[in-house]
């Protein structure tokens, strides 16, 4: 062969290697993807038919609107945090004499 040929030869082999990399090599592991995860969270299920049992029923504990207070307050907390102290004035100043 001459040196174009060898030369073409090689990219095409490259080419062909690196095109046989996207290939799916794994039909088996892939058909049963997040099968292990769905047979864990079945066993963690104690009672799989709740939400549609207990549609009807209301928590015990707090009222609607108690509920909704204790709610409100609890995000107000996240919209203006409390101020932090300045830690670089602590031990600055004049005696008290």
């Amino acid at each position: 062969m001459n040196r174009i040929g060898s030369t073409v030869a090689i990219a095409l082999g490259a080419a062909a290697a690196t095109l046989a990399g996207c290939a799916s090599h794994t039909p088996a592991f892939d058909a049963n993807f997040g099968a292990s995860l769905r047979v864990l969270q079945a066993q963690q299920t104690a009672n799989p038919n709740a939400p549609t049992e207990n549609a009807q029923k209301s928590p015990d504990g707090m009222e609607g609107e108690t509920a909704q207070a204790a709610y409100d307050r609890y995000q107000r907390t996240f919209r203006a945090p409390e101020p932090q102290p300045n830690v670089f004035t602590i031990g600055v100043g004049g005696g008290g004499k």
